[in-house]
């Protein structure tokens, strides 16, 4: 069943896995060693295989009872059902079900037992005779598994019901006249009793006998067909009157049975001198159209006052009457009903008129006539049309107000209100209908257009008839808008604010300043683009660049937060639409600073070197001010923040230093035993990450003084002489720093006004681009789709390197360069063009030409 792999111990499927046939695998891997002396260890694996919903459900019928009878009681059981599934689990649980509008129902009797039984009345005459179907069994699992049995049940008839007379008519109760001459041949039908057995055909089977008959020689009655006949002729002897009472029984056991009374009334025999007349000379009647085939119309009746067959009427249509009428409607001429024949349509012909004959049976036939005419009602049963006669589109956005978009036009073939038809269009639609003429409407535009709302609009007409139920017709049309560049470019912000870290690389994407348009094709298209700008005779364009086509923000210089902390300029998004329109963002650079200055201690001042000597009395009090260093860092304000520390000390116990301020204060009053000499080294760190520091040491003398300078001291404390030498300090300090500043700014404006300008011939700055034609331009204008700008740099050197500000894409280019960049402005006129071949891979390589 599974095959072990001995080089890695795969274990896989070796023959088909059977959840019904086993359920778990239990084996001994063993590992052996291919040493000398072959070592081996071994685990037990234990297989448990999942069940999967493969097994259908099986059903088996134990027990089957057909035919059964119609009056069979409910819960009358048909048939034992069991039901079973292989599989487990939901797998294995088995739904048992049968068809609905059955006369019969599943009863659960025991685990997966199910018992058919009767759940209504079973009556053969009413329901069907026999019924076929499956009983389903529906396994739980995904997807579920069904099987099914075929079922037929026959039902017995039983004689449950009696034979009813259906002839001769009885008008009222059991009792029929019948007239007959008294000149009746011998065998004369005098009358045909019928009657009818719902039952099945041995339970209906009817035989007719006499239960009473006034003389039984004058009448015979055949069992089979209920024909009653003269066995003689009538004599003047025989009684006029006659009664005859009739039975009709069934075939069933026990047997059913009818009866009917026949009163025979024997006359003189009558002569044919009255014609048959018709009720009314003028009949007028209403059919509706549609009407169904065999419906009846009208009822004519025609009465005739003589006897026997001179008194029986037969109808018929005159020659008057055309053949389309006679084809459209049915004269029964035993009875006078005219019935549809044909379908009527009130389209075809509204107006029928024919002319009806009633004509009796006597020897020499007499008749009578009368007009009818039939009216056809309209009946709502045509739809309404809708003709699309022009329809324009697509359409631009900006169509005016009550433009014309589709002329279209309705008609219904019925009348009245039947034919008046109403056009409408969907609701919160742009549009309105406009009737122009008779059915005939405009479609129009009612409200502006915005493509960039909705691009097309699926229109449907919807025309309805005022009939009774309103009849309806639609069609669907598909307007599409045109795009117009009425929509300028949206950036997601008005205002963007960049944070750039100092010292940052040349060429670094600073932030990508995306903008969106709705509109379409080159509507859309963007441009991207730097307002010019200058800040300190710099132009923008010297600091930063914009990629045109995907608005890519690059840095083209390092930034140093002490020099420049942020820059403010706009750049402007434009589509290429005629005309174009553009917009523009503010972008606020702010420049980060990097903990990238040392902390520089400018007080105590050091005259040479990072030494400072101060003597103070060897009587100073404890907590008096020794010295205060202060250190300044020109960083921001969170990499300025200054700390100060002992990185050596002679004595730890005697002075203290404040982290914060830097104060060196005593701890305690000098003693004959500390030495005359004390050396302090003061460390001052900033708040960067990495931190940077700053020393200095203060070597400190204690002196003796008389005791006429102590009570000078007690007048004026030490405290304030020293305070007034540290200010002195501190004055020198700031006052050397500014001036060492002032002179680095005057020597930088002076280089940079004796500094040449850049000569037209050997430019080292240009404005290029990377283009796959090669072409040349005349100015730095150039705008299209294969191309990108580069500023490029030719450095000054002889191996003429280029410089890119910003990466370029991978691939065989040619760099297209105009004119000089020197100071911003260009000259077409003095400027000549180059172009470069280039191979941009990993490495960039550039090949002058």
């Amino acid at each position: 069943m599974f095959k072990l792999n001995p080089e890695n111990g795969e274990i896989r499927v070796k023959e088909m896995v059977n959840y019904e046939d086993f359920k778990l695998y239990e084996m001994e891997v063993i590992a052996s060693d291919k040493g000398l002396n072959s070592l081996s260890g071994h685990c037990n694996l234990t297989i448990q295989v999942t069940d999967m919903n493969d097994n259908h459900p099986e059903i088996s019928i134990k027990s089957f009872k057909s035919p059964i009878k119609e009056n069979e009681p409910l819960d009358t059981v048909i048939a034992v059902v069991s039901v079973s599934d292989k599989d487990s689990g939901d797998n294995g649980i088995v739904d048992l079900s049968i068809p609905k509008n059955m006369p019969f129902k599943l009863r659960e009797s025991s685990d997966n037992y199910y018992e058919l039984v009767v759940s209504e009345p079973l009556d053969r005459e009413k329901i069907e005779k026999e019924f076929l179907f499956h009983i389903e069994a529906r396994d739980s699992g995904s997807p579920p598994l069904s099987s099914n049995v075929t079922v037929h049940i026959i039902i017995v008839d039983q004689n449950d019901n009696a034979p009813v007379i259906v002839s001769p008519w009885r008008a009222h109760g059991s009792v029929v006249e019948e007239k007959i001459p008294r000149s009746t041949d011998k065998g004369s039908l005098v009358a045909k009793v019928i009657a009818l057995d719902t039952d099945s055909v041995h339970n209906s089977r009817i035989t007719y006998q006499f239960l009473q008959v006034t003389d039984a020689t004058l009448f015979s009655l055949d069992q089979y067909n209920g024909e009653i006949r003269t066995m003689r002729m009538f004599s003047y002897r025989d009684p006029r009157h006659q009664r005859l009472v009739v039975v009709a029984k069934d075939n069933g056991q026990p047997a059913l049975s009818a009866t009917v009374t026949i009163n025979i009334i024997v006359r003189v025999l009558d002569v044919n001198d009255n014609a048959p007349s018709f009720d009314k000379d003028k009949y007028f009647v209403n059919v509706m159209e549609n009407s169904p085939i065999g419906s009846l119309v009208v009822k004519l009746n025609a009465t005739d006052l003589d006897e026997g067959s001179n008194s029986d009427i037969v109808y018929s249509y005159s020659l008057y009457t055309s053949e389309r009428t006679q084809n459209m409607f049915k004269l029964n001429p035993e009875n006078g009903e005219i019935r549809v024949k044909e379908m009527v349509n009130y389209e075809d012909f509204k107006l029928y008129e024919m002319e009806v004959i009633a004509s009796d049976k006597g020897l020499n036939s007499l008749s009578g006539h009368c007009n009818l005419t039939i009216q056809v009602t309209d009946m709502n049963d045509n739809h309404p049309e809708i003709s699309i006669k022009s329809f324009k589109s697509p359409i631009k956005e900006n169509e005016p107000i009550d433009t014309v978009i589709a002329v279209v036009s309705v008609s219904d073939k019925d009348s009245g209100d039947n034919g008046i038809v109403d056009l409408s269009i969907p609701k919160n639609m742009p549009f309105k209908l406009r009737e122009s003429s008779d059915n005939y409407y405009e479609l129009v535009v009612s409200e502006p257009l915005d493509r960039e709302k909705v691009t097309e609009y699926d229109i449907t007409f919807t025309v309805t008839d005022r009939g009774s139920p309103p009849l309806s017709d639609n069609e669907t049309m598909t307007l599409e808008l045109l795009d117009i560049n009425d929509n300028v470019p949206q950036f997601p912000q008005s205002f963007y604010t960049i944070r750039v870290m100092e010292n940052n690389a040349p060429g670094a994407l600073l932030s990508s300043l995306t903008a969106f348009d709705p509109d379409l094709h080159e509507n859309q298209y963007l441009v991207y683009f730097i307002i010019e700008k200058e800040i300190a005779n710099t132009s923008m364009s010297m600091l930063f660049s914009i990629n045109p086509e995907n608005g890519n923000l690059y840095a083209l210089k390092t930034f140093d937060y002490e020099i420049e902390k942020e820059f403010l300029f706009h750049i402007e998004a434009r589509d290429s639409g005629s005309p174009p329109l553009s917009s523009n963002v503010t972008v606020h650079i702010i420049i980060v600073d990097q903990n990238d200055n040392a902390p520089v201690i400018v007080s105590p001042w050091r005259a040479h070197g990072s030494v400072v000597e101060e003597k103070i009395p060897r009587s100073t009090d404890k907590g008096s001010l020794v010295a205060k260093v202060i250190a300044l860092d020109t960083d921001s304000v969170h990499n300025s923040r200054i700390t100060y520390q002992f990185l050596q000390v002679t004595d730890a116990t005697l002075f203290s230093l404040d982290q914060y301020n830097g104060e060196i204060r005593t701890m305690r009053m000098f003693s004959y035993r500390d030495p005359r000499h004390q050396r302090l080294v003061v460390v001052a760190k900033d708040n960067g990450q990495p931190a940077l520091s700053a020393t200095v040491t203060i070597k400190l003398s204690t002196v003796e003084t008389a005791v006429k300078a102590y009570s000078d001291m007690t007048e004026m404390p030490l405290e304030y002489d020293i305070f007034s030498d540290l200010n002195l300090y501190l004055v020198i300090g700031l006052g050397s720093v500014s001036f060492l500043l002032l002179i680095t700014i005057l020597v930088t404006i002076v280089l940079k006004c004796q500094k040449p300008k850049p000569s037209k011939t050997a430019a080292p700055c240009r404005n290029s681009v990377i283009s796959e034609r090669n072409s040349t331009i005349a100015d730095s204008t150039l705008v299209s789709n294969d191309a990108y700008w580069y500023s490029l740099f030719l450095a000054e050197t002889r191996k003429g390197k280029l410089v890119v500000r910003q990466p370029m894409p991978k691939g065989s280019r040619y760099i297209v360069s105009s004119i000089p960049r020197g100071t911003g402005l260009t000259d077409t006129s003095d400027s000549a063009a180059s172009t470069l071949q280039v191979s941009i891979s990993t490495h960039f390589s550039a090949f002058l030409p």
